[in-house]
């Protein structure tokens, strides 16, 4: 074999998914892997933080079960799990566990925070310090901040909430430099012509690295107080036009590179339909139309966005909770469809032929759209019965991501093979053919560390790129139908 170096280039449109909320538990990488049979950009994780809180570090809804009855924001806080770091802080405990997980599996962290607006300096500083050890995250604050029904609205003005994201984002900038922050503000208004509160958050526009909206295309916001039927429609739950949503995200963008003068990337943090509303397969239906419209709009204007959420206790998900087990997912109708839509060229990154490559090999892993890999040629008599890649001696501590036909596999430090078969299982061959396999290596331990960085810079890189020896090719074990076989055939 012959392997060739390969650069890791980003999608037409990012693909982010929502793992965990107030309406649903973390499920593990591994398990979201095999559903979606492909890496997404990032992972979105949903934390709170109001460390001077009585009921801190408590999730809300935990500490005070009697004002569950009131809905999903009755509490002093947001009822997402606490944000465990900051001032006195553990690193170790959540959201850090998920966090490695994530990049270990070659993916970017996309956390959503929402925080105390009247927090002192001295704890968005550390908060800032926990996120230098995670390559390129992408950070969300106090999302939907237009809105009313998020605790840090009850506790400051529109006014207030935009200078405080203007103060913790020049602290970002300090002190993490490798955190891009994402400001997740009002939405384009036909009626006015305008992004609502665009005045009141004008500096926060022109601060935040990423412009972000959340928008879905049905939503029982209700939920799980009532049913979404006729007689609530309007009061706890809608359903919209998926062209009209499309036509108001688009101009939000438009809007916001007006009254800035800036031009910087815009995300959908949240878009899904919800199946409480409109049913399983008009819920699929509606997020294939979204994403058919991305693909044929010659302007390419959207840059990413997170499908929310994974596993839903309701019924806004790709999979549902099973009632009976939260460990247990039931797959709905839109996990195939959004699955089918994800693996087409537009949401898929690229690994673009960047010249020979000798043995041993520093890779540099920056995140989950730019990394350097290895490129492998294999060859297929026919369709095969095996295809495996060993990894031995030195190879099998290693933390690696390998991409076959556009489906990824994950090699976790210890583990001695990977078996690709589930790729032949759904695309067969129907004679010879050659493929291409990549491989990449994300950080081994989802960390960056100073001494990893690259020692030729001036003040080291070490928290956007990480740096992995690869010291030798793994062996492919391929074995096609109609070659000799190894066992006798007895029917």
């Amino acid at each position: 074999m012959k392997a060739t170096k390969v650069n890791l280039t980003p999608a037409s449109c990012a693909l982010d998914m929502g793992d965990g909320s107030e309406r649903g538990l973390y499920v593990n990488q591994d398990y979201l892997l095999q559903k979606m049979r492909k890496v997404h950009r990032g992972i979105s994780l949903m934390y709170t933080y109001y460390p001077h809180d009585k009921e801190w570090p408590q999730r809300v809804s935990v500490a005070l079960p009697e004002n569950k009855a009131g809905g999903a924001w009755n509490f002093p806080y947001e009822d997402y799990f606490p944000y465990q770091g900051g001032k006195n802080g553990d690193r170790n405990a959540e959201p850090f566990c998920y966090m490695k997980d994530i990049r270990q599996h070659g993916m970017d962290v996309v956390l959503t925070m929402t925080i105390d607006p009247h927090l002192e300096d001295e704890y968005l500083i550390e908060v800032a310090k926990d996120l230098r050890s995670y390559g390129r995250l992408l950070l969300r604050v106090n999302h939907e901040c237009t809105g009313s029904w998020f605790c840090f609205n009850k506790r400051a003005t529109y006014q207030e909430l935009a200078d405080f994201f203007v103060r913790f984002a020049n602290i970002i900038h300090e002190y993490a430099p490798n955190v891009k922050i994402i400001l997740c503000a009002g939405m384009f208004q036909k009626e006015t012509g305008k992004v609502e509160m665009e005045d009141i958050f004008l500096e926060a526009h022109k601060v935040a690295d990423i412009w972000s909206g959340d928008q879905y295309l049905s939503l029982h916001w209700g939920w799980p107080n009532d049913i979404a039927e006729k007689e609530n429609l309007a009061i706890t739950h809608a359903c919209y036009d998926v062209d009209e949503v499309y036509e108001k995200a688009k101009g939000t963008l438009m809007r916001l590179r007006e009254i800035t003068g800036q031009d910087k990337p815009f995300v959908l943090s949240e878009l899904n339909g919800d199946g409480d509303v409109t049913g399983a397969w008009e819920q699929a239906n509606m997020m294939r139309h979204f994403m058919e419209r991305l693909e044929q709009d010659d302007e390419k204007w959207l840059s990413a966005f997170t499908m929310y959420q994974f596993r839903d206790d309701g019924r806004l998900g790709c999979e549902v909770t099973d009632p009976n087990n939260p460990e247990v997912g039931i797959e709905q109708p839109l996990l195939g469809a959004y699955r089918k839509e994800a693996h087409k060229d537009f949401f898929s990154t690229k690994a673009v032929a960047a010249g020979e490559i000798e043995l041993p090999a520093k890779l540099r892993w920056g995140g989950a759209e730019d990394a350097e890999g290895i490129e492998i040629p294999l060859h297929f008599e026919s369709n095969p019965c095996f295809c495996e890649a060993y990894f031995k001696d030195e190879l099998k501590d290693m933390n690696l991501v390998l991409e076959l036909g556009g489906y990824w596999f994950y090699k976790k430090p210890g583990v001695p093979f990977v078996d690709m078969m589930s790729y032949f299982f759904e695309n067969p061959l129907s004679g010879k053919a050659d493929m291409k396999l990549h491989l990449y290596c994300p950080p081994k331990d989802g960390m960056n560390h100073p001494e990893s960085g690259d020692p030729d810079t001036t003040n080291g890189d070490w928290m956007t790129n990480d740096y992995t020896v690869l010291p030798a090719l793994p062996e492919i074990r391929i074995r096609c139908f109609g070659e000799e076989p190894s066992v006798l055939k007895r029917y």
